[in-house]
């Protein structure tokens, strides 16, 4: 199947199978390597990207399911080669141990923060509850998000 959408701001076509997970299309076919797989079934959130403004596991979305969506990835966050607030804020805040889990909190964060710039520390942990961090006890990823959200946003 012929593809269209927009990927990190900027229009894609492709040709693939409608079956294809969108992780895959990410790392093999547009080598964009920042989004992880961690478990393949939307258990652990490394794999979450950001379609038409809601966290989505990309393990879980198929090819088919693209058509005319828009995608943001961990390295559409970037801003004129530089690491944007949210990713800087992440690592200033030290919410970032093996560095597995993190894009797929940040683009976590990063969508709630896009639906509520203001988040309470509950929302926060509702947000984050579908990503899995075996690393840091996520004290670090709640203050970075909290720090972020006090500093005008992603």
């Amino acid at each position: 199947m012929e593809l269209s959408f927009i990927l990190n701001g900027k229009p894609k076509r492709l040709d693939t199978e409608p079956e294809r997970r969108l992780i895959d299309l990410l790392r093999k076919d547009l080598h964009l390597s920042g989004t992880k797989e961690g478990c393949g079934e939307g258990e652990c959130g490394a794999c979450t990207v950001i379609i038409d403004g809601k966290a989505m596991h990309s393990c879980l979305v198929l090819a088919c399911q693209l058509e005319g969506r828009e995608v943001l990835t961990i390295e559409g966050l970037e801003e004129a080669g530089e690491l944007s607030r949210i990713q800087r804020i992440f690592v200033e805040e030290t919410a970032i141990q093996c560095g597995y889990c993190t894009p797929g909190m940040i683009m976590s964060a990063k969508a709630l923060l896009m639906q509520n710039p203001h988040p309470t520390e509950e929302e926060i942990r509702n947000a984050l509850a579908g990503n899995i961090c075996r690393c840091s006890g996520y004290t670090q990823i709640i203050r970075a998000v909290s720090r972020t959200a006090a500093e005008g946003g992603q």
